[in-house]
């Protein structure tokens, strides 16, 4: 029996974290580096496909496989804390959620997250993972080290100076160079944050957005629909942690409104569409002040329980005023009402090909629907209205871009392309998303 079909098992059916995508494929678990290159070796013999897959976090069909899922839990690998230099080296398929939690024990942290942390490392990067500040890039630019399994089966270990070509591309690489096994990231000396969530209204954000992005470390936005309503969160570096916030308060805000509560308004939506224009006015209002501290992981990152699906664009940051000014316009011309408020963020420049913030300060607009609840009118109109504003998609959240729509957004997109005609010459790692929106 060969390495490859001893790691592999029967037949599995797999589905995202959103429901909406999912397939069936055999599932390899390799233990070893030799036994993840003769998986993959195999496959490109036998004329198979090979999708590493993570937490299941991405709405589009970028992991879905009907050749082998490889599941990187039994892969061993190191767990190198570099105190020193603020650095750490861990497997790719460690999921955020872990890291942060090692980060802690060792007093550091990332720099900076997203609003959730179970997704895998690995699935993070590849997707250009981001969170909201005008001085931080996606989570991709605080990779300084990474390693690799090509489609020829080769392992390469790449940085700034080994495999340099490598290293900086496959920091946001799609899954398509080949398959992460370890990362090594940057970090800094843990830190303290200090949240300011309020109330404010669509017009004042909408003039008063420079000054805020710029006076704030960190700064998201909501957008209630049919409403005037937004919410500002703002979460700023402090030296102590003097403001925590009590269990009972978060109990309350994030786990029972925010999941429980709001999933219950989100059914009832569904059911009466006359209902969420305003239920959607009810919990704009319903928002109150909230100031607290708290490690950064924790105030960055909170449950998320109620299933939906998710579009999101990075445009360059003036285009912020156009695209949510136009909103309003557009979602109350659609043929069913949208249950989700809008998220905005905003991002710094990086220099990574395929990473949506490459070479432009961004805002990243987010569009959601809840799960089950009709979005692609909503989602392809919120697209046309990006695209003409120079908008790249976010690659783990859905859209309706192809290649050749693509090349022109992304300055080094054939540089990509080459990169990937030379690591995966077979492509071992294509799948339906990958030839949609790299080409065949």
């Amino acid at each position: 029996m060969t390495a490859s079909r001893a790691a592999t098992t029967s037949v599995t059916q797999w589905r995202n974290w959103a429901g909406n995508q999912q397939a069936s494929a055999r599932v390899a678990r390799p233990h070893s580096l030799e036994e993840l290159a003769s998986i993959i070796g195999a496959a490109a013999a036998g004329g198979e496909r090979v999708k590493a897959v993570g937490s299941g976090h991405s709405f589009t069909d970028i992991a879905v496989t009907d050749g082998v899922r490889v599941d990187l839990g039994a892969l061993p690998g190191p767990v190198d804390v570099d105190r020193e230099h603020r650095r750490v080296t861990v497997p790719a398929g460690m999921t955020l959620a872990t890291l942060n939690a090692l980060l802690a024990t060792h007093g550091l942290a990332l720099p900076n997250l997203g609003d959730i942390d179970a997704q895998t490392i690995a699935g993070a990067i590849s997707t250009g993972t981001h969170g909201t500040g005008a001085a931080y890039g996606c989570l991709s630019t605080f990779v300084v080290g990474l390693t690799l399994v090509t489609g020829a089966g080769e392992v390469v270990r790449s940085d700034a100076e080994a495999a340099p070509e490598v290293f900086g591309a496959a920091r946001v690489g799609l899954g398509a160079l080949g398959v992460l096994t370890e990362v090594t990231l940057q970090c800094v000396d843990a830190f303290t944050l200090r949240a300011h969530e309020r109330p404010g209204r669509l017009a004042d954000v909408l003039t008063d957005w420079p000054a805020l992005v710029a006076d704030n470390d960190h700064c998201d936005l909501y957008w209630f629909p049919y409403t005037d309503r937004v919410q500002v969160k703002t979460n700023n570096r402090v030296p102590a942690d003097d403001r925590p916030l009590p269990g009972w308060r978060g109990w309350l805000d994030d786990d029972f409104l925010a999941n429980t509560v709001f999933a219950g308004a989100c059914r009832l939506g569904r059911a009466v569409p006359a209902a969420v224009g305003p239920i959607n006015a009810v919990s704009a209002r319903a928002l109150t002040e909230r100031v607290y501290t708290g490690r950064s992981d924790a105030v960055f990152c909170t449950p998320r329980r109620v299933r939906f699906t998710e579009m999101e664009y990075g445009l360059p940051r003036d285009a912020f005023p156009t695209m949510l000014g136009e909103l309003p316009r557009l979602v109350e011309a659609l043929p069913f009402k949208v249950q989700f408020p809008v998220e905005v963020r905003f991002t710094a420049a990086d220099d990574i090909p395929l990473s949506h913030g490459y070479g432009r300060d961004s805002v990243y607009v987010a569009v959601h629907q809840f799960a089950g609840a009709p979005y692609e009118p909503y989602f392809r109109a919120v697209e046309n209205l990006a695209r003409d504003l120079g908008g790249r998609p976010h690659w783990g959240k859905l859209h309706y871009r192809d290649a050749e729509s693509l090349r022109p957004v992304y300055p080094r997109f054939d540089e990509f392309v080459a990169l990937r005609d030379r690591l995966d010459p077979h492509r071992v790692f294509a799948n339906a998303y990958t030839e949609r929106v790299l080409g065949s």
